[in-house]
């Protein structure tokens, strides 16, 4: 006979409603550009100001040429950034040229604003091995291609800093998407567990490739899975470029005062396709959708800021427009003037000392390249 059911001792659903009520989406600029959290203000000059909007006005050509550059064959793997540059570059404003990027594949802004040659980022997408030789004193990795990979060793990066006593961090990206693997987890959990220096972006674009997010988890928040690894976890609206340059460098100033790691959930959108291999945004997003974040564009809405203190106009934004579209032709071009790769160079780029196999395969190849 079946007991009585009897009545639970407590209420595991409202500890969870608890939880998740405390992740509030932060905010300081609206959409129409507006101050609504003063008190959360940065202490940003105006030339500060004016050097962001720079830096992200320049990173929307960026992508724009770059796309047009994948279409004429002239760039291999490319995922666009247009509508995540509040999200990525705001946070990376925020960062120290000490503190260590693991990049995403979506990730090659912040790298290049970080010290990476543009030459070597279309080399990267070309997938030529100089693309990945970052130049010395420029602490970036090579963008991660494996999704979430770059998560668990962001963590070991993190732990080597601070063995090491560097008042640095190690920061890294992924979407929505990288969430839901494996080493999401068990990265956060050790950054946590060894209070490791770490700041773990998540940007949520709403979709991993053309899945949304709300079938990858039943968690309201992205953010909320911190509280599993013990950590801070912060919800910002990934469109609003103060906000996320506010919650960034919170998170370092604790990480590097000992206080452990920080997860960042960016509430963002992308504009594009997930990337340039044939993925069709249309057959999972609707046109609704795309108008209702076109309205949250933090390139117009950082504009309006500007604008209303005086700080940017048509003529300043032009400039940036030209500068950038001149350094993307002399990187293409210096990109284009890089030798091609040869199999002797893969073969010498394996190990620092080969195997006798592969010694004598490279005096193979070098007689047949050099005819």
């Amino acid at each position: 006979m079946a007991s009585k059911s009897k009545k639970a001792p407590f209420d595991a659903k409202k500890t969870l409603e608890k939880i998740e009520e405390q992740f509030e989406m932060f905010q300081i600029l609206n959409e129409e550009g507006e101050v609504v959290n003063e008190d959360a203000m940065p202490d940003l000059s105006d030339e500060q100001l004016q050097e962001l909007m720079r830096r992200m006005v320049y990173t929307r050509i960026l992508d724009q040429r770059s796309i047009s550059l994948n279409r004429q064959g002239r760039l291999g793997f490319y995922a666009p950034t247009a509508g995540q540059e509040a999200s990525q570059i705001a946070s990376h404003f925020a960062l120290e040229k000490e503190d260590w990027i693991l990049p995403g594949y979506r990730d090659v802004p912040q790298i290049v604003w970080h010290g990476l040659p543009l030459y070597q980022a279309f080399l990267f997408s070309r997938g030529h091995f100089k693309g990945n030789q970052a130049p010395e004193g420029v602490n970036v990795l090579s963008p991660q291609i494996i999704i979430g990979a770059q998560i668990i060793q962001t963590a070991g990066v993190a732990l080597g800093l601070k063995k090491r006593g560097k008042q640095a961090v190690a920061v890294t990206y992924t979407g929505d998407g990288g969430s839901s693997q494996g080493d999401f987890y068990e990265g956060i959990n050790f950054a946590g567990a060894f209070s490791a220096p770490a700041i773990f972006f998540v940007q949520n674009n709403q979709f991993a490739i053309s899945t949304p997010r709300d079938k990858q988890t039943a968690g309201k928040t992205i953010a909320q899975k911190a509280v599993a690894a013990g950590i801070p976890g912060v919800l910002v609206d990934g469109m609003d470029p103060l906000a996320v340059y506010a919650v960034t460098l919170d998170a370092r100033e604790r990480a590097v005062n000992g206080e452990g790691p920080t997860l960042i959930e960016t509430m963002c959108y992308r504009y594009g396709p997930h990337t340039m291999a044939g993925d069709d945004p249309t057959r999972y997003r609707t046109s609704e959708m795309d108008n209702e974040w076109e309205k949250k564009d933090p390139l117009v809405r950082f504009r309006k800021f500007l604008e209303g203190k005086k700080l940017w106009n048509e003529e300043q934004e032009n400039e940036v427009i030209e500068e950038a579209k001149e350094d993307i032709k002399q990187a293409i071009k210096k990109a284009d003037g890089t030798p091609k790769q040869k199999v002797t160079d893969f073969i010498g780029n394996m190990f620092e000392e080969l195997p006798h196999n592969l010694k004598e395969q490279l005096e193979i190849y070098k007689e047949k390249e050099s005819k």
